[in-house]
């Protein structure tokens, strides 16, 4: 039985002699268009991104079962089913499930759902913690640290970050296709000693930023009698960085309040610096 879609111009396919459609390079920079563009556009707590995944796969659905089969309906439904990863990690899944459906077309339903089902969780720990904490930590703060300085490149820096990431996302979904399912076997050992490995070296960033980054230091000099108290000298010789590190700390339990959130935390900080800065108890460095 040939389940190519029969309303595609046959110019544009790509079927072996068993009727079996093989996707395209078109193909794989339509699966990224789509990614990259609508993949969150979907996105809501019943399902999450189980409607953008379908938004990605639904050509090739098309291409491969045809329009308006009953295998069509069937593996629509199926990828409306949950489905919630990283979003720098979601084609690699993506590439798997279109080899795994190519070759086995409806009979990879429950191959298909089940590696779904057990590749978001840790690419979703692993995508997030490497593109979304690691990486933009690191490039982040090196851009930055460059632009207070009055060094430009540190745009470029960060430019650059950003650029490679995003090649590495519209590279993965064909590296994926090719491996398949051998993929799985392989990545599976790996997943959980990088994500930890990923993990305390964000933590690890994160200090040194706070010791870098954050620049407060006390102003108020309190007289005793004749004697003249440097209260951040005092500080220091207990603990460098002390203060930065008591209210990044600070700031980390005010975001654990309820009603609280990132804006309202950042217009909070400005306030208070603002009042004890006018006040001389923190000093204008």
């Amino acid at each position: 039985m040939t389940n190519y879609n029969q309303n595609v111009d046959p110019k544009e396919q790509n079927v072996t002699t068993e009727g079996q459609y093989k996707l395209t390079k078109k193909d794989f920079r339509q699966i990224n268009r789509r990614s990259l563009l609508g993949f969150q556009a979907g996105w809501n707590y019943e399902r999450m991104q189980g409607s953008g995944y379908l938004y990605i796969m639904l050509p090739q659905l098309r291409k491969i079962y045809g329009d308006d089969t009953p295998e069509l309906k069937e593996m629509m439904h199926t990828h409306a089913q949950f489905f919630n990863t990283s979003n720098f990690f979601n084609t690699i899944v993506t590439g798997i499930d279109v080899a795994m459906e190519e070759q086995e077309q409806i009979k990879s339903k429950e191959s298909v759902s089940g590696m779904k089902v057990g590749l978001m969780g840790p690419f979703a720990a692993v995508g997030d913690s490497i593109f979304g904490s690691l990486i933009p930590t690191i490039f982040g703060a090196l851009a930055a640290n460059m632009a207070i300085n009055g060094n430009p490149f540190g745009a470029f820096i960060w430019l650059a970050a950003q650029i490679a990431v995003m090649v590495f996302r519209w590279k993965q979904l064909e590296f994926a296709y090719k491996e398949g399912i051998s993929l799985v076997t392989t990545m599976q050992h790996k997943l959980e000693s990088l994500t930890n490995a990923a993990t305390l070296l964000g933590v690890f960033m994160v200090g040194a930023l706070v010791a870098t980054m954050v620049k407060v230091q006390f102003a108020w000099e309190p007289k005793i009698g004749d004697l003249t108290v440097n209260i951040q000298n005092n500080v220091d010789m207990i603990l460098p960085k002390l203060l930065p590190l008591a209210i990044v700390l600070g700031i980390y339990w005010l975001l654990g309040k309820k009603h609280m959130n990132s804006t309202r935390a950042i217009f909070i900080v400005i306030i208070v610096t603002v009042i004890l800065s006018a006040l001389g108890v923190l000093a204008k460095i």
